[in-house]
């Protein structure tokens, strides 16, 4: 039952039972000797009962409905203030709210705070934790890494780039070939080229990971160049310069990595457009694609490491991940992480 419903309904209740107990009282204190008075006694043109019982619900209508409509307004600004909570947005809070919810108003502002104290917390443990990974990290693995990429890079890589130039050749000679063989030729020669582009998104993966002293969008920018003179792709980016905290660059990049390689090996997509921005205090990165795309609901279903990964990362720095994506649409990603770097300018 809605609220307004539920107040005009109690106000009538209420008229009526007081009607009803001025009437008993009434008539217990100045009986009436002939009772058949009260189903023929009129008032103007009203019979007297009808009057009795429309007065407290006509009454009771205008008063519920009335009431229904104040509370109504009050519930939706508590509504309001708690879906934008609930999203992570700043609260919007009245600058004189009603005397009713100035305590229910007052915890929500308390919950906020407590929230943007724990995603501080959580950013600021991020930090530390970035720097000790930098600290500690063993030469040898970065060593090993490197090695591992540069003969994959001169071996295999090479190889198959030169099975893909073989294979272009003979198909722009295969005129006298039999169809069916060409066909069988042209099938080898896009998978050669699929396995050029899931050989790079490997070394994608074997690269160190971490900026190195560079700014993020140092690292989105020399990233994204690289890419862009390796990888048939029309890459574009808009990359926005402002400070940021080591530990949230270092989560970003390593989402912007994860959602790159993806797009290599899956997306069979002909453009990447990367945006890295930072409006109302909200760091914003925003990966697209124009690929086959996939059916999000079956990821959900199924799983997938990889967004799981993104996922993590994006929560560990107190932000949020959207990902929308359907099948021959391309797949669009978008990372929101607060920035609350302004109250903690003076620390650096």
């Amino acid at each position: 039952m809605i609220p307004i419903v539920r107040h005009a309904f109690t106000a009538i209740l209420f008229g009526l039972l007081i009607t009803i107990l001025i009437l008993v009282i009434t008539f217990f204190a100045f009986p009436i000797d002939d009772w058949r008075l009260i189903y023929t006694y009129n008032i103007g043109d009203v019979p007297f009962v009808l009057f009795i019982i429309s007065v407290p619900v006509i009454i009771g209508s205008v008063f519920g409905i009335t009431t229904g409509l104040f509370w109504r307004q009050r519930f939706y600004r508590i509504n309001r203030q708690l879906d934008e909570l609930a999203k992570g947005h700043n609260v919007t809070f009245d600058d004189e709210p009603y005397r009713e919810l100035q305590q229910i108003q007052y915890y929500v502002e308390q919950v906020q705070e407590k929230i943007r104290k724990h995603t501080e917390h959580a950013q600021r443990l991020a930090t530390e934790r970035a720097h000790e990974r930098e600290k500690s990290l063993q030469e040898i693995v970065v060593q090993e890494r490197n090695r591992l990429a540069r003969e994959l890079h001169d071996s295999v890589s090479q190889q198959l780039f030169a099975a893909s130039m073989m294979m272009s050749a003979i198909n722009e000679s295969a005129d006298e070939i039999d169809p069916s063989v060409n066909k069988q030729l042209n099938l080898v020669e896009k998978m050669i080229h699929q396995s050029q582009l899931e050989m790079r998104a490997l070394l994608l993966h074997l690269r160190p990971v971490a900026l190195k002293g560079k700014s993020l969008q140092d690292g989105v920018k020399e990233l994204l160049v690289e890419l862009k003179q390796k990888v048939p792709l029309t890459i574009e980016w808009k990359v926005e310069e402002f400070a940021l905290d080591k530990g949230i660059e270092d989560q970003l990049f390593r989402i912007l990595q994860e959602s790159v390689s993806n797009t290599l090996r899956h997306a069979e997509a002909s453009s990447l457009h990367v945006m890295l921005i930072e409006r109302d205090d909200t760091i914003i990165l925003r990966v697209v694609d124009d690929g086959v795309g996939f059916d999000t609901s079956q990821v959900r279903t199924t799983g997938s490491y990889g967004l799981s990964n993104m996922k993590e990362r994006a929560y560990e720095v107190g932000g949020t991940i959207k990902i929308i994506s359907l099948p021959n649409q391309g797949t669009r990603l978008e990372v929101k992480v607060p920035s609350l770097r302004k109250g903690n300018d003076n620390d650096d």
